[in-house]
């Protein structure tokens, strides 16, 4: 069986996918060759050198060509998020399976459009929250899963970058609400959202404050994953939408939570953390440390209790098998290689995907409502929305 995938995006994302694609045959056995049909972008030079660089075998200029052609089985959206709904909608009509990014949509009404027509088209659907597949995450999941925590009392976690403190980096696109949503909160707390989603289950409430630091910067000329570059004289434009979020929320389960994003938090590259903390254990996890999982139980002998450090880079935690001896870490692109994996397995056995646009329409539910709760400086509940 072979499955070819059209892929409309060929940056920062585009370029991990198209690794993930090219490691995942090499590694894994989903039970289908995978076959690089063509790549997708506006601009004809750039995506044909990508093209050419990802080992992709020919690309188009035009997403609406891509998503019709015979030939596409798969269809990758990893373009910026205005573009999601049109492309994944387009392609559902067209019967192909769907992988999007992260957001799955500008808001909450284009998630839940996007979610009815995969459902209709009868299509495989799943979202790029590629963080629940870091090994270290899948065993605390499993500790969970198992009751070794206990009972779910409290839930930390935060994302913190600083890659836009510079008053004059320009104004990318991830800084502009009609192509990007929402700001820090959507690019970074959309991760730790879900995670909180996958480990602990849905939230109830939420209340949250939000602030933008810089709100004008320069108009930008060229820009490379996160990376861009303006004129010295160029004109600048307004961001509009928030440097920074915080928020505190109950779950379902009763748990509390604290959660932060930024991107103004001086020396942090990506620092995307997460603690959960039960009745009878805790556990950590760091991503810019992804191959640890701290983990303490309270069912260890007085006396040498405390949080031990466990390396999830053995053939007995989750995909560590396919890949290196004992202790031979892995890194960030191996994540999207698993996430790959069980994407296509799930079209070759028929079997649901995880995590789908439904968990898009969740995580979407929550930043909406995060948003809400502050301009609105009260609490919201979720479920309302």
């Amino acid at each position: 069986m072979q499955l070819n995938v059209g892929l409309v995006g060929y940056k920062f994302m585009g370029k991990a996918h198209s690794n993930a694609y090219a490691r995942l045959g090499m590694f894994f056995d989903p039970g289908a060759a995978v076959c690089r049909r063509a790549i997708c972008g506006r601009d004809e030079k750039w995506v044909a050198q990508s093209a050419a660089k990802f080992g992709w075998e020919g690309y188009e200029t035009s997403w609406e060509k891509l998503v019709a052609r015979d030939d596409i089985d798969i269809v990758d959206i990893t373009s910026p998020s205005d573009t999601h709904k049109d492309v994944a909608i387009a392609a559902a009509a067209n019967g192909k399976h769907i992988f999007c990014e992260k957001p799955l949509a500008l808001t909450l009404s284009d998630a839940r459009m996007m979610h009815e027509a995969v459902k209709k088209a009868g299509v495989k659907h799943q979202i790029g929250f590629n963080y629940r597949f870091a090994p270290a995450v899948l065993l605390a999941k499993q500790l969970i899963d198992a009751g070794k925590l206990g009972k779910i009392r409290h839930v930390r976690a935060s994302y913190l970058q600083d890659f836009i403190i510079d008053p004059e980096f320009p104004l990318i696109w991830r800084l502009q609400r009609k192509v990007c949503g929402s700001g820090s909160l959507g690019d970074l707390g959309a991760h730790f959202i879900d995670l909180a989603r996958f480990l602990c289950g849905d939230f109830k409430t939420v209340m949250g404050m939000q602030q933008t630091f810089i709100t004008e910067r320069p108009i930008v000329e060229k820009m490379q994953g996160l990376s861009a570059q303006s004129n010295a004289d160029a004109p600048r434009g307004t961001v509009d939408v928030d440097d920074g979020s915080v928020f505190v929320a109950e779950f379902e389960s009763g748990a509390l939570g604290t959660f932060e994003a930024t991107r103004f938090a001086q020396g942090h590259k990506n620092d995307l953390s997460i603690e959960v903390n039960g009745d009878r254990g805790s556990i950590k996890f760091v991503f810019e440390r992804m191959n640890e999982l701290q983990y303490y139980s309270a069912d260890d002998e007085p006396g040498t209790q405390g949080f031990r450090l466990i390396q999830a880079s053995e053939g007995i935690h989750p995909y560590m098998s396919a890949w290196w001896p004992t202790g031979h870490v892995i890194g960030y692109e191996h994540t999207f290689v698993h996430e790959m994996y069980e994407f296509v397995r799930s079209i070759v056995n028929d079997t649901p995907t995880s995590p789908d646009f439904g968990d898009g329409v969740k995580c979407s539910q929550v930043i909406e409502a995060v948003e809400l709760s502050a301009q609105r400086r009260a609490a919201v509940d979720v479920g309302t929305l």
